[in-house]
């Protein structure tokens, strides 16, 4: 495992880390949920991501006993949630980043996860509705409680992220370190293009999400959509389109050849085309199964062989 720095904080993560969304509260129960975290965690992962509005509060909870019976050291692993669209139906606590919620709803998050804070605590959208200056100051004061280590955001514009790190550079408040973009090789934009000057002048670092389309660029979805497929279930049907998108698989396709050449899967190779970007912290990947979790943590061995031939090929397939 390669561990990379959180932007310029002093936190390494494992360049390839774990997280709970689609799996945790939905597909996996206990037992497959402690046993992907034992295969991640024995495969070098630190990190762990998660977030209060998976399975609305379920997924906490299943990571918070897993982590119970693991039994692993505090201090040899790094835990995250995501805090924005709530999970009650108080008006107030929903769709926001106002100090209430954010004060109540992270208390409720670690009280899920069974610990006395977390390392990484994600704004998960931003609020147009809440001033910059309530947000900022709330992150400071839950970092300074000691119930936080470092804050960031996830699907935030750079414009929005340039705003509040002026904030808390302006009250010499505790500086967002990290964000959270979607980063594939069907969705480039903010982490290629949008975010390329924030990685210099704020030291900005990312852990990213959904290194395979939500299982697009695995290939499984090249014939349609299979009977033992998550998007088969009701509660993943906002799935669907995306994944039986013709245009989508037709450049998926273009990797099972590249794949095959390097001796690899196209997940791996999806994977490491993603944690090959050097301004990338972490690539979070998900599975159900612990073998899945070991088959993806082999995109490593792929990283050493993009060069610039097989990269230059993977650019042609998703022109």
């Amino acid at each position: 495992m390669e561990y990379r720095q959180l932007g310029r904080s002093g936190m390494k993560i494992s360049l390839l880390s774990f997280g709970s969304w689609i799996t945790f509260g939905s597909q996996i129960q206990e037992r497959e949920a402690v046993e992907c975290l034992a295969a991640a965690y024995e495969g070098g992962v630190n990190f762990f991501d998660n977030a209060e509005i998976y399975g609305r509060g379920e997924s906490e909870r299943l990571m918070g006993r897993a982590f119970r019976d693991l039994k692993w050291p505090r201090e040899s692993y790094i835990v995250s949630t995501k805090l924005f669209m709530g999970i009650t139906n108080h008006p107030h606590m929903q769709h926001t980043l106002n100090r209430k919620y954010l004060v109540q709803a992270l208390d409720a998050s670690l009280e899920r996860l069974q610990t006395d804070f977390v390392d990484l605590l994600f704004c998960h959208r931003a609020d147009p509705h809440t001033p910059i200056e309530e947000v900022v100051w709330t992150m400071h004061d839950l970092i300074t409680a000691g119930k936080v280590l470092y804050w960031g955001t996830s699907a935030w514009s750079a414009e929005q992220i340039r705003e509040a790190f002026a904030v808390a550079e302006r009250h010499h408040l505790h500086k967002p370190v990290m964000e959270q973009p979607q980063y594939n090789l069907l969705e480039r934009q903010q982490v290629e293009h949008d975010y390329l000057d924030l990685y210099k002048t704020l030291g900005l670092g990312l852990t990213t999400w959904s290194p395979l389309a939500a299982g697009l660029l695995t290939g499984k979805y090249l014939d349609g959509i299979p009977a033992d497929s998550r998007a088969e279930l009701p509660s993943f049907a906002w799935l669907r389109e995306g994944l039986v998108d013709a245009e989508r698989n037709r450049k998926a396709a273009g990797l099972k050849p590249i794949a095959d050449n390097l001796g690899c899967s196209m997940a791996q190779l999806a994977i490491a085309w993603c944690a090959r970007n050097p301004n990338v912290s972490s690539v979070i990947t998900g599975a159900s199964r612990a073998a899945q979790v070991t088959e993806n943590l082999r995109a490593l061995d792929v990283l050493g062989k993009l060069d610039e031939d097989v990269l230059s090929r993977i650019e042609q397939a998703f022109a």
